[in-house]
């Protein structure tokens, strides 16, 4: 069956979380470098990325989403798909904020605020199908995140697609199911549309 959507996690794939992490680390007191060395211990150990306050004896700041974190290979592929026809969507463990970042170039957004529910959960890949419109193996779900985003993506039934970016990007092996991808540039190839 063909991919008739496809559906993006908002950090790391579409949106470059190092400003976010950079400003979080700026409003906690804490240095960017070791807020950032402590994220990539979490991501080689399988943890939530969460754990960093806790581990950093500091408390965590309210979020603050770059409206211009945009990775260079995001907005064009977005338009890219879109023009060709598929249902583009945008969504992921973030605030309701991020939402807004994305709204314009997308056909749908989620996020775990506002939907009451967090990745890896299967009822969270239930709704984005349902957001998406079709059947879950027309929807191709990319993320950087083979716990978070492939491995329960694959077991929803869709097609999933692993982008090696951000830390778990690189530091996850995604399964042989899973289509890999460096840049945005290759998803259309990847996916046949």
């Amino acid at each position: 069956m063909a991919v008739r959507a496809v559906v993006f996690d908002i950090g790391e794939t579409l949106l470059d979380e190092t400003a976010l992490w950079e400003s979080a680390a700026d409003a906690a007191g804490v240095p960017r470098f070791t807020l950032m060395g402590v994220l990539g211990g979490l991501a080689a150990r399988g943890e939530a990325h969460s754990r960093v306050w806790e581990i950093l004896g500091a408390e965590r700041p309210p979020s603050a989403w770059p409206g211009d974190g945009f990775y260079a290979d995001a907005v064009p592929a977005l338009q890219e798909l879109r023009a060709r026809g598929l249902v583009v969507g945008a969504v992921g463990n973030t605030p309701v904020e991020a939402e807004e970042l994305v709204r314009e170039h997308v056909d749908f957004v989620g996020s775990s605020a506002r939907w009451g529910i967090e990745k890896p959960a299967a009822e969270f890949f239930a709704r984005v199908a349902r957001e998406a419109g079709f059947a879950p193996e027309q929807v191709a779900y990319v993320g950087d995140r083979v716990d978070n985003d492939v491995v329960p993506a694959l077991a929803a039934g869709m097609v999933a697609v692993h982008i090696r970016r951000g830390p778990w990007g690189h530091l996850h092996e995604p399964p042989i199911t899973a289509y890999r991808i460096r840049t945005l540039d290759e998803l259309s190839q990847v996916l046949g549309v």
